[in-house]
């Protein structure tokens, strides 16, 4: 649980979107601080204010990553076999309850870390990879962001915090879904999974 919980922090600790004209390392740092900043605040240690810390931190999560890249990846194979609708519902539906699934952990797990920057791999015109270290008390946690250019902003399409990529971890939950049953059943559990997330939050 305990590396769970790491993994995603790291995730979303970065999450931001990346303008075109500074380039994806130089334009992660701004936004990065910001995150930082809402996670350090300690006003937001009062238990009233943590739903606006979230929002505030989901509104940067919603606005960097490219949630419809992430999910093809994600289907792998599987996303030919979706109409566009339901890659739309399915995208739409998915990064909703990983934004209920993550984000009071994130807040949880914070813990004063720092990032340093290592470099940026620009692995074609439209594709990138930030690497990047988070800094914690006990070590340091390599993270890497793959990044595309879209509508001449980079935004992240997955993350790999040693080594363990977020589009890969949830691939293999869905191809073993998808191996005994349609898109919409899939589509279906994640619409159930998102009413019980909405049920906790409101008790």
């Amino acid at each position: 649980m305990k590396k769970t919980a790491l993994f995603l922090l790291c995730v979303f600790f970065a999450s931001v979107s990346f303008s075109l004209e500074t380039g994806p390392m130089a334009a992660l740092k701004g936004p990065v601080d910001e995150g930082i900043r809402l996670l350090s605040d300690p006003k937001y240690k009062n238990p009233s204010l943590k739903s606006v810390q979230r929002e505030k931190i989901w509104e940067i999560v919603r606005k960097a990553f490219d949630f419809t890249e992430l999910s093809g990846r994600a289907l792998a194979t599987n996303w030919k076999t979706l109409n566009p609708q339901q890659r739309k519902e399915f995208s739409e539906v998915f990064s909703e309850v990983l934004g209920n699934t993550y984000l009071d952990k994130i807040q949880g797990a914070f813990r004063d870390e720092r990032v340093e920057y290592i470099g940026q791999e620009m692995v074609t015109d439209s594709k990138a990879v930030v690497k990047t270290k988070i800094i914690r008390e006990k070590g340091e946690i390599p993270v890497d962001y793959s990044m595309r250019l879209k509508d001449n902003a980079w935004k992240v399409y997955d993350v790999q915090v040693e080594g363990v990529s977020l589009v890969q971890n949830y691939r293999s939950q869905f191809n073993e879904i998808l191996s005994k049953d349609s898109p919409d059943e899939l589509i279906k559990r994640l619409h159930k999974k998102l009413k019980e997330q909405q049920k906790g939050d409101t008790k």
